[in-house]
């Protein structure tokens, strides 16, 4: 399932069996031809950013912003996270009730993005949970052995 937005203003659910009912053909580098519903459609590609999954498309002489979120995507952002330095993160809270095996991290350490900071067991299953950003741990609330609720303050940054 993708999350579509369109302008900061329209919302679209996309999945597989939506996009196989487009009839996409390439014409050129960045110009494609859809044929959708017996309905023919000219869109260019202005720009993208695959890391942000944000582009500018022209369809028949009218420019939209679009922004699309995959099943990762969701799932970061329902962890609390988000990719790339928009969001400031400076807490990390349990994404579920587990328990803490593992503390990678001290107060006044610095960590650099994707470094683990620690492991949450939840469902049996070994959940790393890695550093948003670069920054310096501030506090860690938890210890080893700990079991801890959904949403409880793990660690702070400074």
């Amino acid at each position: 399932m993708y999350k579509t937005n369109v302008n900061n203003a329209f919302n679209f659910d996309l999945d597989q069996d939506d996009l196989k009912q487009l009839d996409v053909i390439e014409t050129s580098d960045n110009q494609y031809h859809i044929l959708k519903d017996n309905t023919s459609i000219d869109v260019e590609v202005l720009h993208s950013d695959f890391n942000s999954k944000s582009y500018t498309i022209k369809v028949n002489s009218n420019s939209y912003e679009v922004h699309i979120k995959d099943a990762l995507d969701q799932q970061i952002a329902a962890l609390g996270f988000e990719i790339g330095s928009a969001k400031q993160v400076n807490t990390i809270k349990a994404p579920m009730p587990g328990l803490i095996l593992e503390i990678s991290v001290s107060e006044g350490q610095e960590v650099k993005e994707n470094e683990s900071l620690l492991i949450l067991e939840a469902m049996k299953m070994e959940n790393v949970l890695s550093s948003p950003r670069d920054g310096v741990i501030k506090a860690v609330k938890v210890s080893k052995g700990e079991t801890v609720d959904k949403n409880t303050l793990l660690i702070e940054f400074e």
